[in-house]
């Protein structure tokens, strides 16, 4: 699972990746791997922590339509 849209989306919303890290509840390293690629797959717990901290459906977060 690739996060096609988290940097876009996060930027988009206003967030730093230590502000989304933080409304997430996620380590602020998991974001900056997530979004460079070092982590390619992240739980799927992650995942649905950032996307509800964006405000968006985990679909939008992952680029699926």
């Amino acid at each position: 699972m690739f996060l096609k849209n988290l940097a876009k989306l996060r930027k988009e919303k206003g967030f730093t990746q230590e502000g989304l890290a933080r409304k997430a509840d996620i380590s602020f390293h998991t974001l900056v791997k997530i979004e460079g690629g070092g982590i390619k797959n992240p739980r799927i717990e992650t995942v649905m922590k950032l996307a509800k901290a964006l405000g968006v459906s985990v679909d939008d977060l992952i680029g699926k339509i």
